[in-house]
């Protein structure tokens, strides 16, 4: 074993053995399901904003990213203002009335606003696929950074980043995964911080030569592409930024983090100390950019920033620069994929069986046991295309969903299931058609810029149509969402997990 190896090694390690002693070391005891899934409404703004911004720094963010820059060009630096826009429209628009609805999960919020346990089963549906899109981007990943620093096969990254990742899942639900992603959040920004100023204060001061030039920082669109992730062109671009803008919010993972605060303002707070933690973390994408392009110039995306270590400062330096990327890697993994299964493990659970914590436990085992298959049935790609993917399903779906359902009135269940069929169908057959060699044209390389307003569209003609199915209560509820707390009376718990009884 050489030292690379094996600095990478104790790097891995060092992370597995942290978020595991975090996780399951005394976990909190909760008295109902309610509690366990929220973790007892009392994380606090900048802890909740830590955790937030640890699970959104993904793969495809601390590599994908940064290698999506450094092989494609500048272009790729507006990626990280969609993910901006997403947090400044969850700020602006949902999170306050969300958080008053007392509902924890989409599928909840769909069934209390809409009376319809036949559309919050249907809207569970489109948060297991997007869930299993961001497992699986994470686990493909981790079995590509195992393979490149270790030479394990890219099965032995699956499995370290599942076990890791279910285990502090079920140790203590939401207050577990928070503690072990705000922690993670904080390795990642000092190891990522780090170890860039090092590389480029060696190539800047004379350590390290690269090729002379590197002005325009252009090059030619992208070969490989889904949903316009990856595309250079200004159609593509925009793609991206409209996708991650308005797809933000309808990510399971994200928006459940507005229940774990004590109150409203507090989830506010918490949505802008992530804004301001993920601005930090940002920075630090350019940097590795530019880095990757003038050193580790046709490396595979999720591949350049851990190969810059060894290649600018070959030897013992390079080595313990790789291990530390490696921990802030492996990381990225378990921090997004820890989160993904809290938040799809309790929708799925609430959704088929009586709410319990043994029911999501068992959700949540289940979920990694469907990603792990999926992932030994598809070939390893760059993860930003999952992710993107992802993020074009959700605004097409649940971003129609939730800015009609709280800023209008008339929205009924046929409406929103009309919404999600033709928003979220229409943007996986393009996506897969595109796969298979089937385009068509500009719609098929750039689906949100169609599929989003069509589910708007449809959600509000289909609503029209049937005034019959908006609910009687509805009036109520927009109340409820819109007053402040102080006015609307004292919070209640409308989730279906509210009913059950923890064993733990």
């Amino acid at each position: 074993m050489n030292a690379a190896v094996g600095a990478s090694a104790a790097g891995i390690a060092f992370v597995i053995i942290l978020a595991v002693l975090v996780g399951t070391v005394r976990p909190r005891r909760y008295a109902t399901v309610a509690e366990f899934y929220v973790a007892a409404r009392v994380v606090r703004p900048w802890w909740n904003g830590a955790a937030i911004s640890s699970e959104f720094t993904s793969a495809a963010v601390c590599l994908g990213l940064a290698g999506l820059i450094a092989t494609h060009g500048a272009s790729m630096l507006w990626y990280p203002a969609g993910a901006a826009a997403g947090y400044v429209v969850i700020l602006a628009l949902v999170v306050a009335p969300l958080r008053r609805s007392g509902t924890y999960t989409l599928p909840d919020f769909a069934q209390w606003r809409l009376g319809s346990t036949a559309l919050r089963r249907f809207a569970t549906c489109h948060v297991l696929v997007i869930g299993l899109l961001y497992l699986v981007a994470q686990l493909h990943a981790a079995g590509l950074v195992i393979h490149l620093l270790t030479g394990l096969p890219h099965g032995a990254g699956w499995l370290m980043v599942a076990l890791v990742s279910v285990v502090v899942a079920l140790a203590g639900g939401m207050g577990s995964v928070t503690s072990v992603q705000a922690v993670q959040y904080w390795l990642k920004l000092i190891v990522f911080t780090g170890v860039g100023v090092v590389l480029w204060c060696a190539w800047r001061c004379g350590g390290v030569t690269g090729p002379p030039e590197v002005a325009g920082f252009a090059v030619p669109a992208a070969a490989e592409s889904i949903a316009g992730a990856g595309d250079t062109s200004l159609p593509g671009v925009l793609t991206v930024l409209l996708a991650c803008a308005l797809g933000t919010m309808g990510l399971p993972h994200i928006i459940v983090r507005v229940y774990t605060n004590p109150d409203g303002r507090s989830a506010r707070r918490s949505i802008v100390a992530t804004q301001v933690l993920l601005g930090l973390f940002f920075l630090l994408l350019p940097l590795y950019g530019i880095l990757g392009r003038v050193h580790v110039p046709g490396a595979h995306e999720d591949e350049i920033v851990l190969m810059l270590p060894g290649k600018m400062l070959p030897g013992l330096a390079g080595d313990v620069l790789t291990g530390l990327l490696a921990a802030g890697a492996f990381a990225a993994f378990l921090a997004t994929s820890c989160g993904v299964l809290a938040a799809v493990g309790g929708a799925v659970s609430a959704c088929v069986t009586r709410p319990s914590v043994g029911a999501f436990r068992v959700a949540v085992a289940m979920i990694m046991g469907a990603a792990l298959t999926l992932t030994s049935l598809t070939t390893p790609g760059s993860s930003v295309l999952l992710v993107i993917l992802g993020f074009s399903l959700s605004a097409a779906t649940f971003c129609p969903l939730l800015l009609l359902g709280i800023w209008w009135r008339r929205l009924t269940a046929p409406g929103v299931a009309a919404g999600f069929a033709v928003g979220g169908g229409l943007t996986v057959v393009l996506v897969a058609g595109d796969l298979v060699g089937v385009y068509l044209g500009v719609v098929s390389r750039y689906p949100a810029p169609f599929a989003v307003p069509l589910s708007f569209a449809v959600m509000m003609l289909i609503s029209l149509v049937t005034p019959g199915r908006v609910p009687l209560g509805v009036d109520r509820m927009m109340a409820v969402m819109h007053l402040p707390e102080d006015l609307a009376g004292p919070s209640e718990d409308r989730s279906s997990l509210g009913d059950g009884r923890s064993s733990s």
